[in-house]
C-alpha cells in the first residue's frame, strides 16, 4: 500500500544512501562548527595548524586536497587572526591560547556528532560498512 507513511527507503541505491548520509554528516558538522562561528575550511585550517603547518604557505599545502571548496585560505586566515584564534610571531603561525581552548571544544563536539552517527551500530557491523565501501572505492579506482 503506499501513502504518505509509506517507506521505499529500501529501495534505494547505495549511491541514494551515500549521498544521503554524506549530506547529513556535512549537516551535522556545520552546526558543530556553527556554535564557534567557523566553518569547515576553518576547522581544517585549525588542525593543519596545530599540527605543525607555520605558514599559509604550509597550511594550504595541508589542505591542498580540499581546494575550491569554501572560502579562499588567506579569508580564513584572516579571520582567525581577528578572533584571536591564530597569531604570527616571529614569521610562523601559531594557534593562541583562546585557538586551542576553541578547538579543544570543537575536538570534543565533533568527537560526540561522530560517535552519534553510529549510535546503535554495533562494533563489528560498523567494521564491515568500513570494509565494504573501502572495497567499493578500490573497485571504482
Amino acid at each position: 500500500m503506499h501513502g504518505p507513511t509509506c517507506d521505499h527507503s529500501g529501495d534505494k541505491p547505495i549511491g541514494w544512501w551515500l549521498k544521503h548520509v554524506d549530506g547529513l554528516i556535512e549537516s551535522s558538522l556545520d552546526r558543530v562548527l556553527a556554535g564557534e562561528g567557523i566553518g569547515r575550511r576553518h576547522w581544517q585550517a585549525l588542525n593543519a595548524i596545530a599540527g605543525g603547518a607555520d605558514s599559509a604557505e604550509a597550511v594550504d599545502e595541508a589542505l591542498a586536497p580540499f581546494r575550491g571548496t569554501g572560502p579562499a585560505l588567506r579569508v580564513v586566515l584572516d579571520q582567525l587572526r581577528s578572533m584571536h584564534w591564530t597569531q604570527e610571531v616571529e614569521g610562523r603561525l601559531t594557534l593562541t591560547p583562546t585557538g586551542s581552548a576553541a578547538r579543544g571544544r570543537l575536538i570534543v563536539a565533533v568527537r560526540d556528532s561522530r560517535a552519534r552517527i553510529a549510535e546503535g551500530v554495533d562494533e563489528r557491523d560498523y567494521r564491515t560498512t568500513l570494509a565494504v565501501l573501502q572495497r567499493m572505492a578500490r573497485n571504482l579506482s
